[in-house]
């Protein structure tokens, strides 16, 4: 046991400089066997530390993994989109239901997903013309406003007014309860002219490998 007890660090042949303390401005030495312990104790505290460390690191990269794979799958544009057998589409991604001498008109989920939230449709007039290939209104969205085009002529029987306080309703029901308006056909034989949901699905894949 080092006994000696002074301001100065005393050398001795048992006691290292690195085991003496600082203790009311005096350097104390330990007896070995504390002093022993106290290291035992160090080198416990250090590896747990590490390890506690190690824990801390890998629960936060977990973490930031599935966050990463959350927001990968939440944010990630639709690798496809929803086409109706059954009707009609134009290459400006209208589509149209014919029933006998009319025909409902709206705009496709492939058009609805490029736009994004849409937060106003420009309806034509009741009793107003529409020509195939012509504009009749406009859909305005958070990114743009896109011109709709008639995919058939004829004239304007109704519209649907629920558009003017729910736009929304194009994005949640493009092909139910977003239509845009009905027409009574001036001509029959404009329909085949137009794509069927095949025909359209492959259109739609086309042009986005273009982009």
């Amino acid at each position: 046991m080092c006994a000696s007890k002074s301001n100065a660090r005393p050398h001795s042949p048992t006691c290292h400089e690195s085991d003496w303390h600082l203790f009311d401005a005096s350097w104390v030495p330990i007896h070995p066997t504390r002093l022993n312990s106290l290291r035992g104790i160090r080198t416990i505290t250090k590896h747990t530390h590490a390890g506690f460390l190690i824990m801390a690191m890998a629960s936060r990269l977990m973490w930031a993994s599935r966050a990463a794979s959350y927001l990968k799958i939440s944010t990630c544009p639709r690798a496809f989109s929803t086409v109706i057998k059954d009707l009609k589409y134009a290459d400006t991604h209208e589509w149209v239901k014919v029933d006998g001498s009319s025909a409902t008109i709206g705009i496709t989920d492939h058009a609805q997903d490029h736009l994004g939230d849409v937060v106003y449709v420009e309806l034509p007039e009741v009793g107003s013309s529409v020509n195939q290939g012509k504009n009749f209104g406009a859909v305005e969205s958070v990114k743009a406003t896109s011109d709709v085009i008639s995919p058939v002529s004829g004239e304007v029987v109704e519209v649907n007014t629920e558009l003017n306080g729910s736009p929304g309703l194009v994005n949640a029901s493009p092909y139910e309860d977003g239509w845009i308006l009905k027409v009574k056909l001036s001509n029959n034989g404009e329909v085949n002219s137009l794509m069927d949901s095949e025909q359209y699905s492959k259109f739609c894949e086309e042009e986005d490998a273009k982009h």
